[in-house]
């Protein structure tokens, strides 16, 4: 019998360690447009709804990672093989609002996700300057944009272990405020859980949620699967 790796060994990735950001963008890859781990379906609601490839997802992690790792919060899960099975990826840059389409070809419904990010990024946005009486800057708060893991066990200590080595990092070089745009109840659950974020509420007294049911590009998505796209934090 197959013996069942239940430790795994935790890193974060440095700009040369390509084979390793490689695998990192696989992993998202996967997990974000649907795979099956262990019998149990994977899949992030927007991008398998709106059926963006593999390909074009991997690419454009893999581009993210590249673009900010070195700022120190990539971080991913390797096996006794050491290869990767979990990624979350984050980085403490102000939110860039375009406010135009910018994706084209065969990934262009990837300006639905945009849109959705943009538009919850923005009243975060407003209500930050009105809670702080500054816009924020560089380095105030850490986003974690990227989360998939496929490990077959564990995965649960995988998420908490990765967050934990994020949240550290960001400690140590003085951030604010760690935040996630949350698009499904499971990941919802795992960080309410193990990094105690909540749901980010306004000074309105509101939760800033784009919710899929008044979204024509996206109300295919059934309630019961993901209601919304919801900004959660937590201070640090």
């Amino acid at each position: 019998m197959q013996a069942v790796a239940t430790k795994y060994t935790y890193k974060i990735l440095k700009e040369d360690q390509h084979e390793l950001i490689d695998q990192a963008a696989a992993v998202l890859g996967h997990t974000f447009v649907g795979v099956d781990v262990a019998g149990k379906w994977i899949q992030e609601p927007m991008i398998g709804y709106l059926k963006l490839t593999y390909e074009d997802w991997y690419q454009f992690c893999k581009d993210y990672i590249e673009s900010v790792v070195t700022q120190g919060f990539c971080a991913v899960a390797l096996n006794d093989e050491q290869k990767v099975v979990g990624a979350l990826v984050g980085d403490s840059n102000r939110f860039e609002i375009y406010g135009e389409p910018i994706f084209e070809g065969s990934f262009k419904d990837m300006n639905v996700v945009l849109e959705v990010l943009e538009d919850i990024d923005m009243r975060f946005l407003t209500d930050y300057k009105a809670r702080f009486g500054k816009e924020l800057e560089d380095g105030e708060v850490l986003h974690l944009f990227l989360l998939g893991v496929m490990a077959e066990h564990h995965r649960h200590g995988i998420v908490e272990e990765l967050s934990n080595l994020l949240m550290a990092s960001a400690r140590e070089a003085a951030v604010r405020m760690m935040l996630a745009e949350v698009t499904n109840p499971k990941s919802m659950k795992l960080l309410e859980r193990y990094q105690g974020m909540t749901k980010y509420v306004t000074q309105q007294g509101e939760y800033i949620v784009h919710k899929y049911a008044t979204n024509d590009r996206l109300n295919m998505i059934p309630a019961d699967v993901a209601d919304g796209t919801y900004i959660i934090t937590c201070d640090l």
